[in-house]
């Protein structure tokens, strides 16, 4: 694969081509989050899905439903595991024709050999669509104005609570609801044209770093972070927008009711406002401390335009909501305050009290 945007002035690019950033992170996110900015999203990967069978047959094997989805409705589903954890999550937008499956690239690959192998002898041909499209990330308007060449566009559900589904997050206003996000499926020339207007100052771009750190603000969870083989949906709020509680059968549905009506998850996903006196962030998998003790571990960690170093986090279920943490880094520690995104008690107990959220930093 060609790097686009290697020429691009300030462009810095990971080992395989990606838009990390321009130079400027910051301003990158302050310029998304204002539509006067769009980024490609090099570490997006989209699957394709045509056949007559294409939604009952996802709708069948996924935690969401997928059969009545409309031409352009933009949703989210699961694919679980038998004991109910997320092994992937994908974007899903429907164009007619063609079910669009945007997925994290670093499970792309290996969600498509899953599909490959359940196709049965339904009519479906699922295929790995990234020799013919990309995906551009920015909000609506931008998107509209930038790339009107678009084959489909996925407009982010996030925070709201779909049909069938939960939201645990009792803080309100949820933070998500602030974020104007949408991710167009484009020819791959596109890249190129893209690439040619930023060098010649006619639009600004900006990096995966940039949309990564505003989907931390929002406490939106990805698959590639805040999945894996021990996650449930629950854990990170997952049942607002991928799950719905209502549908048939599908892998992994029994420990999603069990969890939602008689139990509670083992872990909870946590915002973390971290100390900003220190210049070095913690890693993705940094251990999370409660009295020196482990109590949990970063998912994902960015530094913001408006709040500075933030974070998510899974800790135990049984960490206090008041609890002082800190979170290891390679200097040491640094404090962090947490905000909570699922509560304790979430699950048996659904019924949860309002919580105020922290003031924003300026």
């Amino acid at each position: 694969m060609t790097a686009p945007f290697a020429t691009v002035p300030g462009a810095v690019l990971d080992d395989d081509g990606r838009l990390l950033h321009l130079g400027t992170p910051a301003i990158e996110q302050r310029s998304l989050a204002q539509g006067t900015a769009v980024a490609p999203l090099g570490d997006r990967t989209v699957l394709a899905v045509t056949g007559e069978d294409r939604l009952s047959w996802l709708d069948s094997l996924s935690s969401q439903a997928l059969t009545a989805l409309a031409p352009g409705e933009s949703t989210e589903l699961l694919i679980l595991d038998p004991r109910g954890h997320v092994e992937h999550a994908a974007s899903v937008v429907d164009d007619g024709e063609t079910t669009w499956l945007i997925a994290d690239a670093a499970n792309a690959e290996s969600l498509l050999t899953w599909l490959t192998r359940m196709r049965f002898r339904l009519r479906v041909a699922p295929r790995d669509a990234s020799d013919e499209v990309a995906v551009i990330g920015g909000t609506a308007a931008a998107i509209a104005r930038v790339v009107p060449e678009a084959l489909a566009v996925w407009t982010d559900p996030w925070p709201a609570i779909g049909a069938g589904g939960w939201g645990y997050a009792a803080t309100d206003p949820h933070p998500g609801g602030e974020r104007d996000w949408s991710e167009a499926i484009v020819p791959l020339a596109t890249l190129d044209r893209l690439a040619d207007a930023a060098r010649a100052g006619e639009i600004a771009l900006a990096g995966t770093l940039a949309a990564d750190a505003l989907r931390i603000a929002a406490w939106r969870p990805r698959a590639a972070a805040e999945g894996g083989e021990r996650t449930l949906p629950h854990e990170a709020d997952w049942l607002r927008t991928a799950v719905h509680l209502n549908k048939g059968c599908y892998r992994g549905q029994e420990t999603v009711a069990k969890v939602h009506n008689l139990g509670h998850p083992p872990r909870r996903l946590v915002a973390l406002q971290l100390d900003g006196s220190d210049a070095m962030l913690p890693e993705p998998g940094a251990v999370v401390r409660r009295d020196g003790e482990p109590a949990g571990e970063i998912t994902s960690v960015a530094r913001h335009y408006e709040e500075g170093p933030i974070a998510l986090a899974f800790v135990k279920r049984s960490v206090p909501l008041d609890a002082p943490l800190t979170v290891d880094t390679a200097d040491g520690e640094v404090a962090a305050a947490q905000e909570t995104i699922v509560p304790p008690d979430a699950g048996a107990t659904a019924s949860v009290p309002r919580l105020p959220r922290l003031s924003r930093r300026r």
